[in-house]
C-alpha cells in the first residue's frame, strides 16, 4: 500500500482506508459477525490500510466496540483511528437525529474512548452539523477535545465551503468527509478544490456507491430485508435499472485494464487529488484485498476522461 499524509500536516496513512459502518449497522446486520470483523480490521493493518473510520452512531454504539476489540494491544499504534460525533438514535419518523450541543460532544468523546479502549483518537469528526446549534459552538467543543489530549485533530462531514471556513476561524480543520464516487460528484465543484488548496484531507465515504459500483447488485430484490439501501432512491428498481448502464461502462474499463469494477471506481476517486483518501467499507477479506490493491491501479488519461464523462446517476442520494 502506498502512503499519503492526512492533509498537509497530518500523519502518514495508506491511501485507501477502511470504513467500518457496515460491520454492525445499515447493511445486512442480521449476518453480523464480530469475530470476522476483528480479523478484517487486523488484516487491513497488515495490508497497509491504516486509516480506520467508525462512529458512535453506528450500531448504535456497537461499531466502536468492535473496532476497539480489533485494535487492542499492539494493534492500536498501527492504526490512524477516526470516529465521529453528532448523530444520535432517532425515532419512528427519523432513523437518526442531530445533536451538536457542546455538552453532548464533551460527554460523547469519553464514551467513545471507553468503547474504543484508547486514551485518544487520531481524528474526531463532527458527523453532521446540527441546525439548532451554531457551528462555532459545536466546533469549539471539538477544539476543547483536542486541547484535552483526547483527539489529535478534528474534522467535518457533509459540509460546504462556507461551513469549512466558519470552522477554520475557530480551529484548524484537518479533514472533510463528504460523499464522493462516480455516481456522486457534487464535491468536485467547490469543496474538494477548496480542501486541496487548504491542505485539508478529503475522506470520501461511499466511494463505491454503497456497493453498487462493484457490479454486485443488479436488482432491488437482492438487497437483504434489513438493508437500509432499500429505502434509497437510487436503489429503487427503475432507478437501479438505469444505473446499471453506468456500472457496465465501469466494468468495460476494468476488463480492458485487468482490474475489478471496484478497483476502477476507487482509482478514479484517488485520482481526484493528492489529499483524497477514500474509506470503502467491507467485512469480506477478499474485497478488502481488492480495495487495497486499487491503490496500484493506474488509469490512463483516456480512462479518466471516459469515467469523467459518465452520466449522472438516476435518483437522489437520500
Amino acid at each position: 500500500m502506498r502512503n499519503a499524509t492526512l492533509g498537509s500536516e497530518g500523519p502518514e496513512v495508506g491511501v485507501v482506508g477502511l470504513g467500518c459502518m457496515g460491520m454492525t449497522w445499515a447493511y445486512d446486520v442480521h449476518n453480523r459477525d464480530d469475530e470476522n470483523s476483528v480479523r478484517v480490521i487486523r488484516q487491513a493493518l497488515d495490508l497497509g490500510v491504516t486509516l480506520i473510520d467508525t462512529s458512535d452512531i453506528y450500531g448504535p454504539y456497537t461499531n466502536e466496540e468492535v473496532v476497539g476489540a480489533a485494535l487492542a494491544g499492539p494493534h492500536r499504534e498501527r492504526a490512524v483511528l477516526a470516529t465521529k460525533v453528532g448523530l444520535v438514535p432517532g425515532n419512528a419518523e427519523e432513523r437518526v437525529l442531530r445533536n451538536g450541543r457542546p455538552e453532548h460532544i464533551r460527554r460523547s468523546v469519553d464514551d467513545s474512548l471507553r468503547r474504543l479502549g484508547t486514551d485518544h483518537v487520531d481524528l474526531y469528526q463532527l458527523h453532521r452539523i446540527d441546525p439548532e446549534v451554531p457551528l462555532e459552538e459545536s466546533w469549539g467543543a471539538l477544539a476543547e477535545v483536542v486541547a484535552a489530549g483526547k483527539a489529535r485533530r478534528i474534522g467535518l462531514s457533509e459540509v460546504t465551503v462556507e461551513e469549512i471556513e466558519r470552522a477554520q476561524a475557530v480551529h484548524p480543520v484537518a479533514s472533510v468527509q463528504n460523499e464522493l464516487s462516480l455516481w456522486t460528484r457534487d464535491s468536485l465543484a467547490e469543496v474538494l478544490p477548496y480542501t486541496e488548496r487548504q491542505g485539508i484531507a478529503f475522506l470520501p465515504f461511499s466511494p463505491l456507491g454503497r456497493g453498487f459500483l462493484t457490479g454486485g447488485i443488479t436488482s432491488f430484490d437482492e438487497l437483504p430485508a434489513d438493508d437500509f439501501r432499500r429505502g434509497l432512491p437510487r436503489f429503487q428498481q427503475e432507478a437501479l435499472k438505469a444505473n446499471l448502464a453506468l456500472v457496465e461502462r465501469v466494468r468495460a474499463i476494468a476488463e480492458r485494464i485487468g482490474a475489478t469494477p471496484a478497483q476502477v471506481a476507487l482509482a478514479w476517486v484517488l485520482a481526484q487529488g493528492r489529499y483524497v483518501l477514500p474509506i470503502p467499507g467491507t467485512k469480506t477479506p477478499k474485497y478488502l484485498e481488492q480495495n487495497a490493491a486499487a491503490a496500484d491501479v493506474v488509469l490512463s488519461p483516456a480512462d479518466l476522461a471516459e469515467l469523467d464523462a459518465l452520466p449522472a446517476a438516476s435518483g437522489e442520494r437520500y
